[in-house]
């Protein structure tokens, strides 16, 4: 259950995630093993603002990174337009301290809606978020949510959201263009995905929303999505249409629903299946019967906890060191109304332990990618796809790794230059991997690629 930080601003999600935290060093011409390639604690997330901000939402890079929202709702007079900018960050953009047995990061939120030079309507907000595990620190989801009500005349508006973590005094901002709406009789509030809602009945009232700035869920943990809709009018229910649509406007679903009066409005939680709707993004559209009013909401479904946030295609190529060919040209050709079907197939036949909610081997494979972006970032970008990336992705961290200096070129079709030589041991696979150092870039030598490649084949499946 979310626990509530202050009266109306902060919410922390608790639950469980898995983090990587690991460190080590390699070793140089020395007879001993050490096995960590693993960057220290914190390595960043991959970043997943400029998708968040191709549909529409708030997004900030790190280094604190954050995704915000902007809903509408009508008020008790049409000149005035309720609206709710909620945003989300991950628990491990903070920098925690401990506090006796628990551990604490303090935060601060600046949000402004200004026109030309002159700010109209502002919040500043501290808040502090608490934990009771060191686990809880990194997590990387939508982990805490600070959201805020503004009352404000309709028109168009500049928006400029500032989050800043106080401990580490590392701060990100965003500045949007807003237009908000006249809502009156005959029109729909924007549509909100939420964790929790509690309607109201009158229109000088906030709607009790913990709502979820990312919009996402989670494909094999969440069954549906629920997003909070308010209508307003007379009569005593609304009819109201609704389509999900993929990215590229393909049709996935459609129903109705009926929203029932509640005092002064119609309002409703709509249960969108994440069986029907697939993996990727998506649109949410809704449309009234009796009124020609059409309102829509981006909805992310995820492929995974702790998997990035990704279309169905970016998705089938970063599987590359995981699948064999078949199963990645099936997923590949599946048409976007099999895509939900073939991927939920494709998670069990690829899951070591069909008994959890989770695929481990999945979830680790994503895990390798994150650290391999960050320790290897400087022999390619992005570091997974350099050689050392593909290799520490694909066969994990080596037993052994050992550095050393050669006065002769490795092979004949291979630099003379070549001086330093990293050597990656797997028994396992009972391999040896060769790296060589080209202007500063590790590469595999050929013989190693060949290894490698043949490797990867065997263990795929």
């Amino acid at each position: 259950m979310p626990i509530k930080l202050r009266a109306c601003s902060g919410f922390l999600l608790v639950g469980s995630a898995v983090a990587i935290a690991c460190s080590g060093s390699t070793s140089r011409t020395s007879p001993e093993p050490n096995p960590r390639v693993l960057p220290p604690a914190g390595a960043p997330a991959p970043d997943m603002s400029e998708l968040y901000r191709q549909i529409g939402l708030i997004a900030a890079p790190g280094p604190v990174a954050f995704v915000g929202k902007i809903s509408a709702f009508a008020s008790k007079s049409s000149d005035t337009t309720l609206l709710l900018v909620s945003i989300s960050l991950p628990n491990r953009a903070l920098t925690f301290t401990r506090e006796g047995d628990r551990y604490r990061a303090p935060y601060e939120v600046n949000l402004a809606l200004s026109r030309g030079d002159a700010e109209l309507a502002s919040v500043n907000a501290m808040e502090i978020v608490r934990v009771g595990s060191f686990r809880e620190i990194n997590r990387s989801d939508e982990s805490v949510i600070f959201q805020h009500y503004f009352r404000i005349p309709p028109g168009n508006y500049g928006l400029s959201a500032t989050v800043r973590d106080v401990g580490g005094s590392r701060n990100a901002t965003q500045q949007v263009s807003v237009s908000v709406p006249a809502l009156g009789s005959g029109r729909l509030s924007t549509p909100t995905p939420v964790y929790e809602a509690t309607g109201r009945i009158v229109l000088d009232s906030a709607p009790g929303l913990l709502a979820s700035p990312r919009s996402s869920a989670v494909f094999g943990r969440d069954s549906t999505v629920a997003i909070y809709v308010e209508g307003y009018g007379q009569g005593m229910r609304l009819p109201v249409d609704f389509v999900v649509r993929n990215d590229r406007g393909v049709q996935l679903w459609r129903d109705s629903v009926t929203l029932a009066r509640r005092g002064a409005l119609f309002s409703g939680i709509v249960s969108v299946p994440i069986s029907t709707v697939g993996v990727g993004t998506a649109q949410v559209s809704f449309t009234r019967r009796d009124a020609p009013d059409s309102v829509k909401a981006p909805l992310f479904v995820s492929f995974g906890e702790d998997i990035p946030l990704m279309s169905y295609e970016d998705m089938v190529g970063y599987l590359r060191f995981f699948a064999s060919a078949s199963r990645l040209n099936a997923l590949r050709s599946a048409p976007p109304e099999s895509r939900a079907s073939v991927w939920a197939a494709f998670l069990r036949a690829t899951d070591p332990v069909p008994e959890t909610p989770t695929n481990e081997d999945l979830q680790s494979y994503f895990g390798r990618i994150q650290i391999a972006n960050a320790q290897f970032r400087m022999d390619r970008n992005p570091g997974w796809l350099s050689d050392r990336g593909m290799v520490f992705v694909a066969l994990g961290e080596p037993d052994q790794i050992f550095e050393r200096n050669v006065n002769q070129s490795i092979t004949t079709a291979q630099l003379g230059s070549t001086t330093r030589l990293q050597i990656w041991q797997y028994r396992l696979y009972n391999s040896q991997l060769v790296f060589y150092d080209e202007t500063g870039k590790w590469r595999l030598t050929r013989p190693s690629e060949t290894e490698f490649l043949a490797i990867n084949a065997r263990r795929q499946r």
